[in-house]
């Protein structure tokens, strides 16, 4: 059993969207990261920091202690050598999995993570630096665009590159994109949407889309953090 420490975000998706994809048993224990539930002492445990998602896997290949992960990329990793799937054993097709999973984790989520921020959260409008993260964004969309002109999904096969990448494209037009000016991506991000472990990773989600929060409270919970937040 994978215990799962989740709120609706992009990388809460990509640990749901696997686990469906590969039907490993798991359970949700919701983290609302609005309410500042990350800062708990018994998430910062297996988190230390502060930031979902985050598992613990009861039943480790080893048969000893539970395993905890924290990092989405980290998890999917785990738990792809856990079930061997998603993650090719073929050292090449395996780098080419691994290299884009990087690339998603280093680069089109917190271009996209600050485009969300300066876009939507931000009490000021900068112009800066919101042209310069719509910009960055629409250059990491054109790289992946053309990464699948002549191929299915990122790697070949489908794998966790293509489940890490997908639930940071799904708010496109929060980003300030258009699919139809990256038709390869279009089909791809199509193609992803239809499999019905996404659909049913996704469902999962609206359990949890009702609560609602103080924006202000939510917004020093999320933005307002620093060293002194880790330190007390």
């Amino acid at each position: 059993m994978i215990e799962l420490y989740y709120w609706t975000t992009p990388n809460g998706h990509k640990v749901t969207m696997f686990l469906e994809e590969v039907g490993l048993p798991y359970n949700i224990v919701p983290v609302n990261i609005g309410a500042g539930e990350q800062f708990q002492p018994e998430f910062l445990k297996i988190s230390p920091n502060n930031r979902i998602p985050a598992i613990i896997d009861t039943e480790p290949a080893t048969g000893d202690e539970p395993i905890s992960v924290f990092e989405s990329g980290a998890i999917l990793v785990y738990l792809a050598e856990k079930t061997g799937k998603l993650l090719p054993e073929d050292s090449r097709d395996r780098a080419e999995v691994l290299q884009w999973l990087f690339w998603q984790m280093g680069g089109l989520g917190p271009m996209a993570g600050q485009n969300h921020h300066f876009n939507q959260y931000a009490p000021e409008k900068i112009d800066y630096a919101i042209n310069r993260y719509v910009n960055e964004t629409g250059r990491l969309y054109a790289v992946l665009d053309k990464r699948l002109a002549d191929r299915e999904f990122v790697a070949g096969e489908y794998s966790i590159a293509d489940i890490a990448s997908y639930p940071w494209i799904v708010p496109y037009e929060r980003q300030n994109q258009k699919l139809e000016n990256f038709p390869n991506l279009k089909r791809w991000f199509e193609a992803i949407q239809a499999r019905p472990a996404t659909v049913r990773a996704y469902e999962k989600a609206e359990a949890f889309k009702n609560q609602t929060l103080d924006i202000e409270k939510s917004r020093a919970m999320l933005f307002n953090q620093s060293a002194n937040t880790i330190q007390r």
